[in-house]
Order: C-alpha cells, then sequence, then structure tokens
C-alpha cells in the first residue's frame, strides 16, 4: 500500500489537529504531511510548527477562485484531506480532485443542529436551547453543502436540562478526543 499524507485544514485553537498528529505520530503508514489554514492568528498554526509540520494560510479569494491550495496539496503529495474545525465550504476544485478523501467532524448528532453558521459554542448553544437529552459528535464524508456528507461515525453524550452549553461542549470535546484520530484510521484504511 502506498503512503498515505494528511492534509488538516482548521481555522482556529487546533486541539482536534494535534490529538490527530499525536495520533499518527511514528506511524509506517500514515504521515500528517500539511497544514492549512483560512485564519493567519489560529493557534493551530503554532501546534503544527510545534510538530515539524508545514503550514499555510490562504484567503477567501485564494480558496475559491484559485488553484493555489490544490498545487499546495499535490506538492505535498497529500491523499486525504481531514476537516478539523474549519468553517468553510470546500469549493468544487478540492471536492472533485479528493471526492471520497475528505472527512470532517461536527460537534452534534447531525442533522440536527448543522449547516451554514452552526458551529462551535453556537452548537451547544443550539442543544441547550432546544432541551435536547443528548448531544454528540458526527463524523462525516465532506461534500458540497455544509454538513450533508454520508455519516460515517457517530458518538452521544447525555445532556441533562442543567447543562450549560460550556458543560455540553466539555462533554462534546472529550468525544472528539477520544474517537477522532481511531475513526479516521478505520476510514483511511477501510473506507
Amino acid at each position: 500500500m502506498s503512503p498515505i499524507r494528511i492534509a488538516i485544514f482548521a481555522s482556529g485553537n487546533g486541539s482536534n489537529a494535534e490529538e490527530i498528529i499525536r495520533y499518527f505520530k511514528g506511524s509506517a503508514t500514515v504521515t500528517i504531511s500539511l497544514l492549512l489554514s483560512n485564519n493567519p492568528d489560529a493557534y493551530v498554526l503554532k501546534r503544527a510548527e510545534n510538530h515539524g509540520i508545514p503550514t499555510h494560510v490562504f484567503d477567501r479569494e485564494t480558496f475559491r477562485e484559485t488553484d493555489q491550495v490544490l498545487t499546495w496539496l499535490n506538492e505535498a503529495g497529500i491523499t486525504h484531506i481531514v476537516l478539523a474545525g474549519f468553517l468553510w465550504l470546500v469549493p468544487a476544485n478540492l471536492l472533485a480532485a479528493y471526492a471520497g478523501h475528505i472527512i470532517n467532524i461536527h460537534p452534534s448528532l447531525l442533522p440536527r443542529h448543522g449547516g451554514k453558521g452552526m458551529y462551535g459554542m453556537k452548537v451547544h448553544e443550539a442543544v441547550k436551547a432546544a432541551g435536547d437529552s443528548e448531544s454528540g459528535i458526527t463524523i462525516h464524508l465532506v461534500d458540497a453543502k455544509y454538513d450533508e456528507g454520508r455519516v460515517i461515525f457517530q458518538a452521544r453524550c447525555e445532556v441533562s436540562e442543567r447543562d450549560s452549553p460550556a458543560e455540553i461542549a466539555a462533554k462534546v470535546h472529550e468525544l472528539e478526543y477520544q474517537h477522532f484520530p481511531t475513526v479516521i484510521e478505520k476510514w483511511l484504511f477501510n473506507g
């Protein structure tokens, strides 16, 4: 089997990205080869630098209207893309080049609380406002719409009516750290 080379796309703090980097460090078959961000101030860039992973930052025009990001991916020999807290819709040129090879994590049980503008604390606030008795994570393939690709995996946690959005977020983060790297690994080798 030829080596698997992953690019992580992230927009913020990057705790999930770092969990993935740590998980695959030393793997004989999987390398985290690149980290890309749409936010020049994202702490995830520092995390990648600390692990010796090359980074690139792009703006909306570069991402949507040029092939620059695709060029960076090709130059690094990227075979798969992982979205770890990346907030923009993936453009058609990347979807075509990496069809079936882009995965995302969302902090709710899709299809509940997904779609444009639903990310981070906004999701946990929506779970609280809806009075949901559970929340969790959804790991799914990426397509041309927000949070609508084929679901690969879900994990659940209980939500009590006393839980604040921050407490819901903490429960969901634990699920992310526990499951995202292992689900990525299964997806890479089993589809």
